[in-house]
């Protein structure tokens, strides 16, 4: 899975840690559902962090389109709930 975090490029993820970031997404859209900022605040960290340290990221003139688009590490919570929604960006 090919992810772009907004502002910082893209990181190629093998499917066991797009499994974990599927169950942060989901966590994380549970948080924003009942108004919980900082739950949401240590899950998208936790998102940026797995994404960081599982990730390869990918030269940038490499083209290939990305499979998910992740919101910028600074992404407010009232921004948040534009993004972390119903199925919430990670598919699964």
């Amino acid at each position: 899975m090919i992810v772009r975090i907004s502002g910082d490029g893209q990181y190629e993820l093998d499917g066991d840690c797009a499994e974990r970031l599927n169950v942060l997404d989901n966590d994380a859209v549970a948080a924003v559902e009942a108004g919980d900022e900082a739950r949401f605040t240590e899950l998208f960290a936790q998102i940026i962090a797995t994404i960081h340290g599982e990730g390869a990221k990918l030269a940038d003139d490499d083209l290939r389109p990305s499979d998910v688009i992740v919101p910028p590490a600074d992404t407010s919570f009232e921004e948040a709930k534009h993004d972390f929604s119903g199925e919430g960006l990670i598919p699964g």
